[in-house]
């Protein structure tokens, strides 16, 4: 994947547009700014080059589409920003969400932040949809305040971390949603820390409700109903990407060996295969780069942290201990 030659800048939903200071991906010394305005804002024209280094002033248009501008908030004479977001290891497109229909009447609409440097994405979210609610829990809907920061210059580290213990956030997608491992809560008891996907309660995105009213997907599913491409969906903790796999192209390297209806880490054994991924359900790349993909099966997003995690606090980090489903 060609990498632009900046670290990049600001939001999607509704709300305050942050812009990042540019630099190439070897510089470290560039720091994040931030900047109000309206946040009326559009996909950005896929033909357009990589952007320059940042001027010391916005650049303006009257375009609805962005156009090969500087990597800061591109504003038309109404002050509506008119780019998406690019930052993040290996350059994620944060996208518009500015138009989406959301989850319903009486919801409020997707409101999320990024605001990246060279060193560090930050990105705060509501945890709002984009797409229609649909109930698979008894657990009803409401906004959070998600706040997760993770380095964009992430490292392999010396051995995996775990995550079959962790009842929580693993990853967040570029749409400001977090992510969730491949198990639920002991509620109910029939089916405690069973495979969400395995038992059937995962809305058509991959998703549903925890007890804090929050939305969280088990796995992902990267098109465009639930406002994501077959790019980069989202990144892990530790900073590295996750990415789409069209037509499932690469193969979780485990296997069912058990029932996973209840506790499914031990219904699933790695064996790896032809055109599998490892355990942590990605792959190192030819320069070295790691990436992390969706699968069709379990663990459908990532079964342990390649890199270090960087710990998160708040409402990013709370458990879902408590989810229930019944």
């Amino acid at each position: 994947m060609q990498k632009p030659l900046f670290s990049c800048l600001a939001l999607l939903g509704l709300g305050l547009l942050s812009a990042c200071g540019s630099s190439s991906t070897s510089d470290s010394s560039t720091t994040s700014t931030s900047v109000a305005v309206d946040s009326s804002i559009s996909t950005p024209d896929s033909s357009s080059a990589p952007a320059p280094e940042t001027p010391s002033t916005p650049a303006t248009t009257s375009s609805t589409k962005s156009t090969a501008a500087p990597a800061t908030s591109t504003t038309t004479a109404a002050n509506k920003s008119t780019t998406s977001v690019t930052c993040g290891a290996d350059n994620a497109v944060f996208p518009n969400l500015t138009q989406v229909a959301g989850a319903g009447s009486g919801y409020e609409l997707p409101k999320v932040t990024v605001t990246c440097s060279s060193d560090t994405l930050k990105m705060t979210s509501n945890g709002m949809i984009s797409y229609a609610f649909v109930s698979k829990t008894p657990n009803g809907l409401k906004s959070q305040n998600f706040s997760w920061t993770i380095t964009t210059k992430p490292k392999v580290a010396a051995q995996q971390t775990s995550i079959k213990t962790t009842m929580g956030t693993i990853a967040f997608t570029v749409t400001g949603l977090p992510v969730y491992g491949p198990m639920e809560g002991p509620v109910p008891p029939q089916e405690a820390f069973g495979d969400p996907v395995f038992n059937n309660i995962l809305d058509t995105c991959g998703g549903h409700t925890g007890y804090n009213a929050d939305y969280h997907y088990h796995t992902i599913y990267s098109v465009s109903d639930c406002s994501l491409q077959e790019t980069i969906v989202g990144y892990a903790l530790d900073g590295f990407p996750i990415y789409s796999n069209p037509s499932y192209k690469w193969k979780s390297g485990y296997e069912k060996t058990g029932n996973p209806k209840t506790n499914s880490w031990d219904a699933y054994t790695y064996k790896g295969g032809s055109n599998s991924l490892d355990e942590c359900n990605g792959q190192k790349q030819s320069d070295g780069s790691y990436r992390y993909y969706v699968t069709q099966s379990f663990p459908y997003v990532i079964g342990c942290y390649t890199g270090t995690a960087q710990k998160q606090s708040g409402a990013a980090a709370q458990s879902l201990n408590m989810e229930h489903h019944n």
